[in-house]
């Protein structure tokens, strides 16, 4: 077998185990096993991981790496970083720390339901079967975090006593108002006799065992957890601390950054971004009050809408509109659509302002740009930036595109969130892309896209501040607080997610910064000859990848086009 043909066998493998070990990835990917188990979280699957990924490595490691071409040299590069990523974590028992909030285990639950369809009956008896599941998978998650503060393992308190609440947030809902029996409610075959049968299989398992998992969960984190729980945000402070945060910072961002460097960066690029926000408070009237005018943003009730639906609608409008212009910028786009939808009120306190859901691939149901259900977290003048971020021609397009490049092994066209910066990376480029796209209508709503801009830089500064150099909360907010004009609660969530999910906020600004200066490096290479339908089509049609990864894919466009 030669080289390439050994590696594509081995990147079958790989996506073979991983859409058993993954289900919900399968799930989303198209790639369904139909295995009612979604989520292998015990430490006995970690541990079936770790070997498989060793095993998979040592073959990797004896191909002839000179012998593969520039896109299997590519696949080559990503399929080792996977496995090593495996063995790393479990190295360091990530396992043992699970991420409780935003996305913990609860969310996951929430996220597949909004997700699924239910065409027939028999879609809906495995849907009910998963349901069946998830008090397991929840008490494998109970069963690691145990361990876990056995082992000395702490999380911060502020931490737990958030999850806590989101998670009997989310418990409290009635069985038939709650996120897992919505699949029903919106079947296309809703009040059917075929699904008679699911339904009431589903809120049984939904009220006498879904639900009390869900509340033994928030009685764990606020109970036995919360035993010692730390005052101290930093996730150095702990067993194996400092070596978990280097990995977090060398898996997020995609690149050989250390926390030093990341740090100078935000804080140069945070004095950049705030003298183009001064500028822009001056042409609207402020003069050099930038304070003042963020004052004015926070607090005019111009900017937030009357309530949920009103916030939907105006979303629904803006996407609608840069649809439109589309076509001019782009050669290919996907297949599937989206659609916009209000995030539960519950869940939505420790949300962010907006996120995507990708459709699954098979194009059984659409995308979904979620907004946040409390309307003061998504204030008017960031919808466009939000717009152009998280729905065309951010994410849903994005990794609508990824679904569909049949061309790449599958591990590589369905592994979208294992590339963090990439993804990021593209979304926040597409902020800048809307400047050109005439998405921004008013100064404030230019100010809107600095102040996402600005989101982001602050970020690299506040994650590395808080894990690297021990920031207290308090900092953090106040360094928020003094370039943001997001509201206190707003600003107080992100803070408690940057302390939740160390290195995951780093991804973003450095993603951008990256995209921004391979276009950059192709106009001033190419000149007349750069064409940015083919340069956007280059970035999209490489699917996920690491930054230096897509810095190759995109210097082979530039020498083939020159």
């Amino acid at each position: 077998m030669n080289a390439a043909a050994a590696l594509a066998d081995l990147a079958a493998r790989h996506w073979a185990f991983e859409r058993i070990e993954n289900g919900l990835g399968a799930f989303l990917a198209g790639d369904d096993a139909g295995d009612a188990i979604l989520f292998r979280e015990s430490a006995t699957d970690y541990a079936r991981r770790d070997r498989a990924a060793a095993n998979l490595l040592s073959e990797l490691d004896q191909l002839p790496r000179g012998m593969l071409n520039a896109k299997d040299a590519a696949t080559h590069a990503l399929l080792e970083r996977e496995l090593r990523l495996i063995r790393d974590n479990f190295a360091l028992d990530a396992h043992l720390r699970p991420s409780l909030l935003p996305v913990g285990p609860d969310f996951n639950t929430v996220f597949f339901a909004n997700a699924v369809t239910l065409t027939d009956a028999a879609a809906a008896d495995l849907y009910v079967e998963r349901l069946s599941r998830f008090p397991a998978f929840l008490g494998d998650v109970r069963a690691n975090l145990l361990e876990g503060h056995a082992r000395g393992i702490r999380y911060p308190r502020i931490v737990l006593e958030a999850a806590s609440r989101s998670t009997s947030a989310i418990a409290g809902v009635a069985p038939e108002a709650s996120p897992w029996f919505a699949p029903f409610a919106k079947s296309p075959i809703a009040g059917s006799p075929q699904l008679a049968r699911a339904v009431e299989q589903a809120l049984s398992i939904i009220a006498e065992h879904l639900i009390p998992a869900l509340r033994a969960h928030a009685d764990l984190i606020a109970g036995p957890l919360m035993e010692g729980a730390r005052e101290t945000v930093s996730c150095r402070h702990g067993p194996g601390g400092g070596d978990w945060y280097a990995l977090l910072v060398r898996q997020f961002t995609t690149t050989d950054m250390v926390a030093d460097e990341i740090h100078a960066l935000g804080l140069a690029e945070v004095s950049r971004i705030e003298a183009a926000m001064a500028a822009l408070a001056g042409e609207s009237g402020f003069g050099d009050d930038l304070p003042g005018y963020r004052h004015f943003l926070t607090t005019d009730p111009q900017f937030i809408a009357a309530d949920s639906d009103a916030l939907r609608e105006r979303v629904e409008i803006l996407c609608k509109r840069i649809d439109a212009k589309i076509p001019a910028y782009f050669s290919r786009i996907p297949r599937i659509t989206y659609g916009v939808d209000v995030a539960p009120e519950a869940m939505s306190a420790s949300l962010p302002p907006a996120y995507a859901q990708p459709a699954p691939s098979g194009g059984a149901s659409a995308g979904i740009f979620w907004v946040n259900g409390l309307v003061e977290k998504c204030p008017t003048y960031i919808l466009p930036a939000m717009a152009v971020h998280e729905a065309w021609p951010g994410h849903l397009m994005h990794i609508g595109m990824m679904a569909e490049l049949d061309d790449l092994p599958a591990f590589r066209r369905n592994g979208a969130v294992k590339y963090t910066a990439c993804v990021e990376g593209w979304a926040l480029y597409c902020e800048q892309l809307g400047i050109e796209l005439g998405v921004y209508a008013t100064p404030h709503e230019h100010f809107g896209r600095l102040e996402m801009e600005m989101w982001r830089a602050c970020r690299l500064v506040v994650d590395t501040g808080i894990h690297a150099f021990d920031w207290p909360r308090e900092r953090a907010i106040a360094f928020l607080t003094d370039h943001l004009s997001l509201s206190p609660e707003t600003i107080a969530a992100e803070v408690d997610r940057y302390i939740a999910l160390p290195g995951q906020a780093l991804a973003y600004h450095i993603g951008g910064l990256r995209v921004r200066a391979m276009r950059k490096r192709a106009e001033k290479a190419l000149n007349s000859r750069f064409s940015l339908r083919t340069f956007h089509e280059t970035i999209m049609t490489a699917g996920p990848a690491t930054l230096p990864v897509l810095d190759d894919i995109v210097d082979a466009w530039i020498a083939e086009a020159a």
